[in-house]
């Protein structure tokens, strides 16, 4: 294959994921949803009978070439949530946003490994916890719109909901890390080792010992790395090598983290942006600057690669009901841990349903842990239908039922006393 010929596949995902990023939306929804949906139309055409489609859109080269790409959008998205990640709000975070963030992440991980061992489906305990670990994820841009809408967003809800989120995504990290770290090795076999064989197929202890090596190095060097960009931040303020060499940093982490210490690449990347984010002076240019380069050309071939991967062979009667009670999962798992949480730390009854509510919202991140239980060979693929639904059913819902709710409420107040009595 020649290199040129994977313009054209580039040219048509890149066009087709920003038409449909963009109607989704203009539907109130996550550009993500349009994103999925322009990969699995883009997918649909590899069952046109032509040898000269599926030549020109999948081969196995262009294939390979999508996936590395598809790659570097899932460690550049992850690195830009390690950036906007808020280390001061995750600090000041008070006692109802740890309460609620934990319940969030306990009860969805929870129902989601008991209905994959119902079902039989991970095969085993630890394949039973990564289909857990994917409902763990929280995504609260769709929840933040809302509540600026409705001007609700300084509240005591919209300031829960957000440190909440904040946590969610730190505790989601490491046990993704944690699983990943116990997962078997899915390298290439032909690749010359880096490592002996005693760190590569580590016992139990050995992994828990690589998992907590890789976190303790990476915030250390993280703090000299700091210090340098504090340097360079002051004698080249808002200059285009601050984000460069920030991203060489992201490549970095991802790489040390999976090649080295048997951790996601993912968590890498993460690692990478909580280090050099939040006191950072140059922090929102370096994101801007990182959003810019994932999300015109990596990230928007990540989903529409996952679109294109969309896998129906596994499907069957006993596996479209463990689909259905899988979303079930997700959607009270968050909305129930979260609701009861509040409500134990003394919320209303409204409020700790609004909370909810706002908590169980699922995008980017749960595609991404979805992606590396595939990869891990521990989470089917027939399994991407059901997060597909999960993610626009959160995201229709989680809008829509804080509007009802404050609608009513402030339908309320704007009735005169006596009408209410």
């Amino acid at each position: 294959m020649s290199p040129f010929e994977i313009l054209l596949p580039l040219a048509l995902i890149l066009t087709l994921t920003k038409l449909m990023g963009l109607g989704s939306q203009k539907l109130g929804l996550p550009a993500v949803i349009g994103m999925l949906i322009a990969g699995l139309l883009i997918g649909l055409l590899d069952y046109i009978p032509s040898d000269a489609v599926h030549y020109l859109f999948f081969s196995d080269d262009i294939r390979e070439w999508l996936s590395v790409f598809a790659k570097i959008g899932v460690v550049l998205i992850m690195f830009s949530t390690g950036l906007s990640t808020d280390l001061k709000q995750l600090k000041e975070a008070g006692l109802p946003s740890v309460v609620i963030t934990s319940f969030g992440v306990i009860f969805p991980f929870a129902l989601g490994t008991l209905v994959a061992w119902a079902f039989g489906q991970g095969g085993g305990l630890l394949g039973h916890f990564f289909y857990g670990a994917i409902l763990t994820a929280t995504s609260v841009s769709v929840t933040v719109a809302a509540l600026k809408e409705l001007g609700k967003l300084n509240t005591k809800v919209g300031t829960s909901i957000v440190a909440a989120a904040v946590i969610d995504d730190v505790i989601g990290i490491v046990i993704l890390s944690v699983l990943t770290g116990f997962a078997p090795e899915t390298g290439d076999a032909s690749a010359p080792a880096l490592l002996p064989d005693w760190w590569v197929n580590a016992e139990w202890w050995l992994v828990c010992i690589k998992i907590i090596a890789f976190f303790v190095i990476a915030v250390g060097l993280g703090i000299g790395i700091r210090k340098l960009f504090d340097k360079i931040e002051r004698k080249y303020p808002h200059n285009r090598r601050v984000p460069i060499l920030a991203i060489a940093v992201c490549f970095l982490y991802a790489y040390a983290a999976e090649e080295l210490f048997g951790v996601a690449d993912i968590t890498g990347a993460y690692v990478a942006g909580l280090v050099l984010g939040g006191t950072l002076r140059e922090t929102p240019y370096v994101e801007d600057k990182t959003d810019m380069l994932g999300y015109m050309f990596f990230s928007p071939i990540f989903f529409a690669n996952i679109g294109m991967d969309l896998d129906f062979s596994g499907f069957t009667g006993s596996f479209a009901l463990f689909g259905l009670c899988y979303v079930v999962a997700a959607i009270v798992g968050k909305v129930g841990g979260c609701s009861l949480a509040a409500r134990l730390c003394r919320y209303s009854g409204k409020d700790s349903i609004r909370v909810g509510c706002g908590m169980m919202v699922r995008a980017e991140v749960v595609l991404i842990c979805t992606e590396k239980g595939i990869s891990s060979g521990l989470v089917s693929p027939a399994v991407y239908p059901f997060v597909f639904i999960i993610i626009i059913l959160t995201s229709v819902l989680a809008p829509l039922l804080l509007k009802l709710s404050y609608r009513k409420d402030d339908a309320m107040s704007n009735t005169p006393v006596e009408q209410q009595v």
